[in-house]
């Protein structure tokens, strides 16, 4: 374990390389640790209000929705969201915008003060949470909208007691950390619900047992869709509906997901948050977020890059993509960029995608998680395969190759749309 901290005059490089070396391991579940510390910095009871958001998928979206919905009624807003995708400072945004370098350093300076004042270690994850939390306080935010990072019950954000509890739904996902099944899963996401708060759950399925339970335990009031609140595309294709009990709105479609936007918005209405119709409907059409099926068009050729990397979210995902294909009837073939981790579940994620992928342009990601070739051959036996020594050989490849009735989707990890970014990054 490294002893000297950086200073507040190092680089934010720096002190997320300290962070990464505090703790023996990246992640430690379990809030033993994280309440004292979050205790000493003040941050365990904010006086603002609190909207956590967990779930298998459309975490990001929901939060980032949330976040441009209450940023355009005008209050000052702290949103948290992991992981980054280009730069740590995307996990942390003031009124939409990431913070900057300082405001992070300056808090992990405090961070690291109370943690040794304690004298416990911190993870990579804990310490980068209470620091953003630690830049909440400091600026006095009027909302705090935190996405939950892994789980719900013992994740770091799980030490602020919040007033809106969102759940998104329930998919088999980091099954060695969670459980391997629905019901193990869902008792931890529920969680983050506290005694007479609104609860939303969002998930197509039917209500897993563990959260009635808890929502039981505590008397939350529980809200469902499709029992308590209800969305539906309109015809026109740009507009949509969403009904619940005293309350019919006609929205604009925005660019995230609908099913994330509609969470957004039941969140935003049973918060007793003060909220107009025409700052929900700004809010949607502002709300972007990189890597959610994030349309773009590059060299003249349509890319769409999307983060799914488990079943769930690639079913969601191919949604979505059906969604498009029926408003946009020049493109008849789809080709990916893709590749994937070791351990997630490679077999079914590309049984999903070969019902629509054509054609597949692979390689080894550079991470030390990454699956290796002959795991990511072996999942696409019988497919039209090229192989290439890097994510952004196989992206030049996929962009020179196709043609303007081919859509590139770019997916598998979050770290296959990283290697693409960095080299159109390059590129510029």
């Amino acid at each position: 374990m490294r002893q000297h901290a950086p200073h507040s005059t190092d680089t934010l490089t720096t002190w997320l390389d300290y962070w990464s070396h505090v703790h023996v391991t990246g992640i430690d579940l379990g809030l033993e640790r994280v309440i004292p510390v979050a205790e000493k910095l003040g941050v365990m009871r904010p006086k603002a209000k609190v909207f956590t958001v967990a779930g298998t998928n459309g975490k990001g979206s929901t939060t980032t929705t949330l976040a441009a919905i209450l940023n355009a009624q005008g209050y000052k807003v702290g949103l948290y969201q992991s992981p980054h995708i280009y730069r740590f400072n995307e996990r942390v945004k003031l009124a939409g915008i990431e913070v900057d370098d300082q405001h992070l350093i300056d808090a992990f300076v405090l961070v690291d003060q109370a943690r040794r004042e304690c004298e416990l270690s911190l993870s990579f994850f804990e310490a980068t949470t209470l620091a953003a939390f630690v830049i909440f306080k400091q600026q006095q935010c009027d909302v705090w909208v935190l996405e939950v990072g892994l789980g719900g019950r013992l994740d770091v954000v799980n030490v602020i007691d919040p007033d809106i509890a969102v759940i998104t739904n329930i998919g088999l996902d980091h099954t060695d950390w969670l459980g391997d099944s629905i019901e193990k899963i869902a008792f931890e996401k529920a969680g983050i619900i506290r005694p007479n708060i609104p609860v939303i759950f969002a998930g197509q399925q039917q209500l897993p047992q563990a959260i009635q339970d808890k929502v039981t335990d505590t008397q939350a009031q529980l809200y469902t869709l499709n029992r308590d609140y209800f969305y539906q595309l309109n015809e026109d294709g740009e507009t949509w509906s969403f009904a619940s009990s005293g309350t019919t709105l006609k929205l604009p479609v925005g660019q995230l997901a609908l099913d994330n936007i509609s969470t957004a918005v039941a969140a935003i209405l049973v918060s007793g948050v003060e909220v107009t119709q025409v700052a929900i409907a700004s809010g949607i059409l502002n709300a972007r977020l990189q890597g959610r099926f994030e349309i773009r068009q590059i060299k003249d050729k349509t890319v769409i890059f999307d983060a799914g990397h488990n079943p769930h979210g690639v079913e969601f995902l191919l949604n979505q993509l059906r969604k498009f294909l029926k408003y946009n009837k020049q493109y008849t073939e789809v080709v990916a960029v893709f590749s994937m981790l070791a351990d997630k579940d490679i077999a079914s994620v590309t049984d999903l995608l070969k019902t629509t992928v054509k054609n597949w342009f692979i390689a080894t990601l550079d991470v030390p998680r990454a699956a290796p070739m002959p795991q990511l051959t072996d999942a696409l036996r019988g497919e039209q395969v090229d192989e290439f020594g890097s994510i952004q050989q196989a992206f030049e490849t996929a962009l020179k190759q196709s043609n303007n009735n081919q859509l590139i989707l770019v997916c598998g990890s979050f770290h296959t749309l990283e290697a693409v970014w960095e080299y159109l990054e390059e590129c510029q």
